[in-house]
């Protein structure tokens, strides 16, 4: 690869998973805060840093050189998320963005130099217009190549064109990133990049490999890689505007199917398919009514219009309460529908059955349930979900029909503690009360350690008579979250099989017996 690498404007947030966790938690990132990821520093605020934390550290080093310091855990999703808007607000300005990661975002400069007056005037109007949109503070470097722009935003620099590897030659080793290579080339006195990349690439290739290669180029200025820009969201909402206000069910219909229509095309036109989406209306005295509708497969121009069409009817009767109650009615008619594709896939991003469309008893219940869903509202119809867990409780997840069926918990590996299987046929919704005696007719107990008194022999359950126990299994002990006094819980499972041939799932938790499930 040959040719100077583009000119790359990157907008830099400093300490961003910090700021992140005061956006979206609540953090104050004014005092010492360190965010922690596998007990190690990964970010800390200037604060910390004055009281001496540095990323690296572990976190008892870290808070015996700052005892007042606030310890957050790492969440790579939350600072994605709290990253977002700043995003947005530097496509309000440029196009073609680039996240490079969670703080750091990068665009070609040509464009925006061109259309801000210059690569200085541009950083200064992306700075100025992420502070005043955001309320965060960030620095903009210009540079040849995505990696040194990266370096130049650290320190706030325009550098010049053709200036990169000069700007390059002076930093250490560890500005590549790759902390074994840097302790390595450091071990071999080899300190600055300017010393790395005056080293022979194939002799480079050959002693440190492909990755040693890259970093190579890199410190010489030479990054070729193109920007991975991001595609803006399209605009997909559709709404409708009406003088005269909706109060009647077959009007509402009416609306809906020109609405639905106008909706799928919209999104056909993008290559898109609807599988949740939010219906919003505003009545004539400015009251706001809102719905999520979901759905496990695509929705069509007829399935938008029936769910529209539905929520309408339930708006303007009154009927789409919770089951046993009826919600109030809109205190005048509709004036302005609006439907937003909350969640789209792409086309193909949904299989059809091994013999071609889903067949049509499956659409009817669809219908069917989704219309009971109009009615009394999402939650009112759930199915199960099967996932990770430690008992039958944890291991089973109720989702609205129609959501996204993920599991609460993964399922692999195996949960520690977890029970064998058959799994249980019922689970109870609270577990009841009982008592197990051995064949003396005293109480089993289990001790600290495990150790069951005696063989359990008899089992009532509540006031009920007692039943004979010809078998049982365990115990399976879980000792959960004993680093937090106030969640710990310690409980030990057995499972028991009665004379009269039912089989049952107990468990032991501060000296109580419990039947929390029943096996078929």
């Amino acid at each position: 690869m040959t040719g100077t690498p583009a000119r790359t404007l990157l907008l830099w947030c400093p300490d961003w998973p910090v700021l992140a966790a005061e956006i979206v938690d609540g953090v104050p990132a004014t005092g010492p805060v360190a965010v922690l990821h596998a007990n190690r520093v990964v970010a800390c605020s200037e604060q910390a840093r004055a009281e001496g934390v540095r990323r690296g550290l572990r976190k008892r080093e870290a808070q015996g050189r700052c005892p007042q310091l606030t310890v957050v855990e790492y969440d790579p999703g939350r600072d994605a998320r709290a990253f977002e808007p700043v995003v947005a607000a530097v496509e309000e300005l440029v196009a073609g963005v680039e996240v490079v990661r969670p703080g750091a975002c990068a665009v070609a400069a040509r464009g925006p130099s061109r259309y801000l007056g210059g690569e200085e005037a541009a950083a200064e109007r992306i700075i100025e217009h992420v502070a005043q949109s955001c309320l965060v503070e960030s620095q903009v470097g210009v540079a040849d190549g995505v990696f040194a722009a990266g370096l130049a935003a650290r320190a706030g620099r325009v550098v010049a064109p053709g200036g990169t590897p000069e700007f390059l030659a002076g930093l250490p080793v560890e500005a590549l990133g790759r902390s074994a290579l840097a302790d390595l080339l450091r071990r071999l006195g080899v300190r600055t990049l300017g010393d790395f990349a005056a080293l022979p690439a194939g002799d480079v290739l050959a002693r440190f490999g492909f990755d040693g290669a890259l970093a190579h180029r890199l410190a010489a200025g030479r990054d070729h890689r193109p920007l991975a820009v991001r595609q803006p969201p399209a605009d997909l909402t559709v709404t409708a505007e009406h003088d005269e206000p909706i109060d009647r069910v077959d009007a509402a219909a009416f609306v809906a199917r020109a609405l639905a229509e106008q909706l799928h095309e919209r999104l056909a036109g993008h290559g898109l398919a609807c599988t949740r989406l939010g219906i919003e209306a505003v009545t004539e005295h400015g009251q706001e009514l809102h719905r999520v509708w979901r759905h496990d497969g695509l929705l069509t121009a007829a399935a938008i219009a029936d769910r529209v069409r539905w929520q309408l009817d339930g708006w303007l009767s009154g009927s789409n309460g919770r089951a046993g109650a009826r919600a109030a009615r809109p205190t005048a008619g509709i004036i302005r529908l609006r439907l937003v594709p909350d969640g789209v896939i792409a086309q193909a991003g949904l299989q059809a059955g091994l013999w071609g469309e889903t067949g049509e008893e499956r659409d009817r219940a669809h219908r069917a349930l989704s219309r009971v869903q109009g009615i009394l509202g999402p939650e009112a119809v759930v199915t199960a979900v099967l996932g990770g867990g430690r008992s039958p409780a944890d291991q089973v997840r109720l989702v609205p029909w129609g959501d996204e069926r993920l599991p609460a918990r993964p399922e692999a590996p195996p949960w520690p503690g977890r029970l064998p299987p058959p799994a249980p046929a019922v689970v109870l919704p609270s577990p009841l009360a009982a008592t197990v005696h051995d064949a003396a007719g005293e109480p089993v107990v289990i001790s600290a350690r495990l150790a069951v008194s005696a063989a359990p022999a008899r089992l009532v359950v509540g006031t009920g008579q007692p039943a004979e126990i010809v078998g049982w299994a365990g115990p399976w002990p879980v000792d959960e979250r004993w680093w937090a006094p106030a969640e710990a819980r310690r409980r030990a499972r057995f499972q028991v099989s009665l004379a009269d041939g039912a089989a049952l799932l107990l468990a032991v938790e501060s000296g109580q017996w419990l039947v929390e499930a029943i096996y078929d």
